[in-house]
């Protein structure tokens, strides 16, 4: 996750307890940081000493392009970009690589709308449903 915060008030922050909860392998991209979440910080993707396969980036895009050279060079699969974080030119870097893109999205988001995860805490209500919750009958979704 390059651009991970040790700040947890960020949403990089909160993406990653989020994610890491869910069974992924959480590598923090922060030259700033010795340790993050537990987890031990590297300065750029270059230095991580093991696979990456998704590119998870929480930086102003006109740090992109360069993210997205380290990600080709280190062989990720995926290029993720966060809100608001939008590039079309280093997209077509990534395509042209061979690589998935996804482009002003957030990982965390999509991950708990298709596993049920969504809400406004961002945690797991186990309801599935287009009806909110009535305080008048008590029910959610129901």
């Amino acid at each position: 996750m390059v651009g991970l915060s040790a700040n947890p008030m960020r949403p990089s922050h909160f993406a990653a307890i989020y994610l890491a909860n869910r069974g992924y392998d959480i590598i923090p991209v922060n030259p700033r940081a010795k340790r993050i979440l537990g987890r031990p910080c590297f300065p750029n993707l270059r230095a991580i000493d093991r696979p990456v396969e998704v590119v998870d980036i929480f930086r102003p895009a006109r740090f992109v392009p360069s993210i997205v050279e380290e990600a080709i060079e280190v062989g990720a699969k995926v290029v993720w970009m966060q809100f608001g974080v939008i590039h079309e030119e280093a997209a077509r870097m990534v395509l042209s690589a061979g690589l998935e893109v996804v482009m002003d999205q957030c990982m965390k988001v999509e991950h708990a709308r298709f596993f049920g995860g969504l809400s406004a805490l961002g945690l797991n209500g186990g309801v599935v449903s287009a009806r909110g919750w009535s305080a008048s009958d008590g029910q959610h979704g129901l």
